[in-house]
């Protein structure tokens, strides 16, 4: 069974950078399709970043060019590299992955639907202050 467990998230200001990673167990991180997700208090699920098993990625318009989606297979972990981070970027995150056959853009699909994706963790929260 697939475990993935993040970490790294907390509260910096306005401008400040965080690392979140997603450690995942049961399974290597080069077998399936992995991405972040948010979720703030009174707003629906949002699709983040995703990476595919070739390294291909995706990246929601909001975070495009601040945020940084990889991996590390040695490791076994999925990262999300936060920058220029804004207040409107305070919510919980999410890291979930999706069995092949799966794309950047399936993965992304399939986390705003209930029961879309088979695995998940249980979030981490990341707290931007102006």
């Amino acid at each position: 069974q697939v475990q993935l467990v993040e970490s790294g998230g907390g509260s910096v200001q306005s401008g400040g950078s965080l690392r979140l990673s997603c450690a995942v167990s049961g399974g290597t991180v080069d077998s399936y399709c992995l991405a972040w997700f948010r979720q703030a208090p009174g707003k629906e699920r949002e699709g983040v970043a995703s990476i595919d098993s070739d390294g291909r990625t995706s990246y929601a318009d909001s975070v495009k060019g601040r945020f940084t989606i990889s991996k590390d297979n040695a490791k076994n972990t999925l990262y999300l590299q936060m920058d220029s981070l804004k207040p409107e970027d305070t919510a919980m995150y999410y890291c979930a992955a999706d069995r092949p056959p799966c794309s950047v853009t399936t993965v992304l699909s399939l986390g705003l639907m209930e029961a879309g994706l088979p695995y998940w963790g249980q979030g981490t929260q990341v707290t931007v202050s102006a």
